[in-house]
C-alpha cells in the first residue's frame, strides 16, 4: 500500500489513499530525521533545558516538573510526525535534572533573569540586582510594607503554626486584632480550624501566597526553623465563662461571722448612724 499522493497521471476518478496511518498510542524514543516537520531543520532537536526554559518563559504562572512533564508529552501526542515527539518518554526525573541545569547554567552566565523554585512550582524571574531600573518602569506601583507589629505576629505564626489568637497576644503583650485583620486582607495568614479546647477558639497559618511572597519552597527554609519551633512559649488565658448568678452564689464561700473572728470578750465598735435631717420650721409671717 503507497502512502504518497496520487501523481498528475493518475486517474481523476480513482480515489486517493490514506496518506498516513493511524497513529499509535506507543511514541517513538526519538524523532527519525526524515519525519520532522519543515519548520525545524531536520537532525536538529534543541536540548531539554532549553525547550523547558521556553515553556517558563511563555507561562503566566510557575509550572512544577509534574506540568512539565505533561506539556511535553502533550505536544508529543498532538504532533506525532515533528520534532517535539524527540521527548516522548522522558521521565519526571530527567525534567527535574533539566531544570537543575537550567538553573546553573543561567546563574553562571550573569542573566538579568533567573530560574527559581518556589512553592509552587518553577519560574522566570528578573534579578534582584535590576530592581532599581524595574521599579522606575512602574512608577506608580507603589509597594505596600507591613509594619513592625503585623511582622512580628507573622513570624509567630509562620513559627508555631497553627496557633490561637490568645497565644499570640501572650507573646506579644497586647491584642492583635488589628494586625491579624490587616494579615487576613494581604492574603498572608488563613483560618486553618478551632483548637480542641473549651471555646474551641480559631487557629491560624501562614498560606501559599506567604511562601511565594518571601521566597520560600518550604516552612523549613525559614531561618532557625527547627530551634524556633521548638522553644515554649506561653500560652494564652483560657476564654472566660459566663456564670448565673444561682452558680455564683453557690460557689460563694460563706463568709464568718463577727463573732466568729474576734477574740472573746472584744468589744465591738460601730459607727451610729446619723439621725435623720429635720425639717425646716415654716417662716412666721410679718
Amino acid at each position: 500500500m503507497s502512502n504518497s499522493f496520487p501523481s498528475d497521471s493518475d486517474s481523476v476518478s480513482e480515489a486517493p489513499e490514506p496518506l498516513v496511518e493511524e497513529v499509535t498510542s506507543i511514541l517513538p524514543d526519538a524523532v527519525p530525521e526524515g519525519t520532522l516537520s519543515g519548520d525545524v531543520p531536520q537532525g536538529e532537536v534543541p536540548r531539554l533545558s532549553l525547550v523547558i526554559e521556553a515553556i517558563l518563559f511563555a507561562s503566566q504562572k510557575a509550572v512544577t516538573p509534574k506540568e512539565l512533564l505533561a506539556h511535553l508529552k502533550s505536544a508529543a501526542t498532538a504532533e506525532p510526525q515533528s520534532v517535539a515527539c524527540a521527548f516522548a518518554r522522558i521521565k519526571e526525573a530527567d525534567v527535574r535534572e533539566a531544570l537543575d541545569e537550567l538553573q546553573a547554567e543561567t546563574s553562571a552566565s550573569g542573566r538579568a533573569y533567573q530560574v527559581r523554585e518556589t512553592a509552587t512550582g518553577w519560574l522566570l524571574s528578573s534579578a534582584a540586582g535590576f530592581a532599581p531600573w524595574l521599579r522606575a518602569l512602574y512608577p506608580e506601583a507603589k509597594p505596600t510594607r507591613l509594619s513592625a507589629p503585623a511582622l512580628e505576629t507573622l513570624a509567630i505564626i509562620a513559627y508555631r503554626q497553627p496557633i490561637a489568637r490568645a497565644d499570640m497576644e501572650a507573646v506579644r503583650g497586647v491584642a492583635v486584632d488589628g494586625v491579624m485583620q490587616t494579615l487576613l486582607d494581604r492574603g498572608l495568614v488563613k483560618i486553618a480550624g478551632r483548637a480542641e479546647v473549651p471555646g474551641r477558639p480559631l487557629l491560624y497559618a501562614t498560606t501559599q501566597y506567604f511562601l511565594d511572597h518571601f521566597g520560600l519552597r518550604h516552612l523549613d527554609e525559614l531561618p532557625n526553623a527547627a530551634e524556633l519551633r521548638h522553644i515554649p512559649l506561653p500560652k494564652g488565658l483560657p476564654e472566660p465563662t459566663v456564670k448565673t448568678a444561682a452558680a455564683a452564689d453557690e460557689a460563694m464561700p460563706e463568709l464568718p461571722g463577727v463573732s466568729e473572728v474576734l477574740p472573746e470578750g472584744a468589744e465591738v465598735s460601730t459607727i451610729p448612724e446619723e439621725p435623720p435631717a429635720k425639717e425646716a420650721e415654716p417662716m412666721p409671717e410679718a
